[in-house]
């Protein structure tokens, strides 16, 4: 019964799913704030605001709305209503999920709030992807978001303090990024999944969240390799979250010791949302928003058009929180992978 279930499910190896009807991102759509749109990336986001306090009188309420603006705007795209989507996946870095319960909840749609750390777009893909394909929902909604100054308040320090950040902290994206996801045929489809395990090496540094999130990527990506039979070449582009410079480092040796050189293929959202020396982000970009913006506005389309075939997604995540940190424990990390592939004809 347990092989039947597993032929039945596409169930591969130790973490995956190969799905044997795919799902399709019908639409997508990314918001950032003014920083982010004068990087490398500006020309490609939907749009960018700013006022990176969206006109409300506190960070976390701009957060709600910067999500939930972007996720009618992704609905918008796809010529659809809030009542066409039958689920939501929605998460951000605030405690108790209150950028998407606030935001998302204004849409009056069945969700689940999720917690995956910056990994969460990876996450909220993969259940979505996983209930349309399961035909547990005929439409899904992926969304997340993430705000440098609700991040700085939640974990760090308030704006105002002005205190000095070590070259190895990344900068959180103010911004946001939807996928309307289900069973029409577009251009861009999921065809397989890896999930994270989560991984702890003991770092306890969390202004050095690339090194935290390092051995979960390359745990993940051995996986995700492993269990589809896979080599790196397979993919145009392996796309780590929000590694960084001193992750991404990290990543490729871990990997290289077990044989696995992506080189050539890797790329990370972190290292492509900012300009490192103009911008004065020291490791790069992080946050729920990093991945989700450069996915929604850069990898989608270059899959879309042609460039690229096939890529493997995968967000990384720092669980962490404010009682586990100042309780002086580690910093474990997750990396949720999700495979895009071009539909051709």
């Amino acid at each position: 019964m347990e092989e039947q279930n597993k032929k039945e499910n596409q169930i591969l190896g130790k973490q995956s799913i190969a799905f044997a009807r795919p799902a399709y991102i019908r639409s997508y759509a990314s918001i950032v704030g003014k920083k982010e749109g004068d990087g490398p990336l500006g020309a490609h986001f939907d749009q960018i605001e700013e006022d990176d306090k969206f006109g409300q009188k506190s960070w976390e309420e701009a957060e709600s709305v910067l999500q939930k603006r972007t996720a009618e705007l992704a609905i918008q795209k796809a010529c659809m209503k809030a009542d066409d989507i039958r689920l939501i996946f929605a998460g951000d870095l605030l405690a108790q999920s209150i950028a998407s319960s606030f935001g998302i909840g204004g849409l009056h749609r069945p969700m689940y709030g999720l917690f995956g750390a910056c990994s969460t777009m990876g996450e909220s893909l993969a259940l979505a992807a996983m209930s349309v394909c399961g035909g547990f929902a005929s439409t899904a909604l992926a969304v997340t978001s993430s705000h440098f100054a609700t991040a700085e308040k939640e974990f760090r320090f308030p704006l105002g303090y002005g205190n000095q950040r070590p070259l190895s902290a990344s900068w959180t994206v103010t911004g946001s990024g939807a996928c309307v996801v289900d069973t029409q045929k577009s251009r861009v489809k999921i065809t397989g999944v890896t999930t994270g395990i989560v991984t702890d090496y003991g770092m306890k540094d969390s202004q050095n969240m690339g090194a935290c999130m390092a051995p979960a990527a390359s745990g993940t990506i051995r996986q995700n390799l492993e269990d589809f039979g896979r080599k790196p070449e397979d993919y145009d582009r392996i796309i780590t979250g929000d590694l960084g410079y001193v992750g991404q480092q990290i990543l490729l040796d871990l990997l290289e010791t077990e044989g696995y050189r992506i080189h050539k293929q890797h790329d990370d959202c972190g290292i492509m949302i900012f300009d490192r020396e103009m911008q004065d982000t020291h490791a790069g970009g992080s946050g729920c928003g990093c991945s989700a913006v450069v996915l929604t506005s850069y990898i989608i389309p270059k899959i879309a058009c042609g460039d690229w075939k096939r890529v493997l997604f995968v967000p990384t995540g720092a669980l962490m929180s404010k009682v586990s940190y100042y309780e002086g424990n580690s910093v474990p990390g997750i990396a949720q992978a999700v495979v895009l592939e071009r539909e051709e004809g």
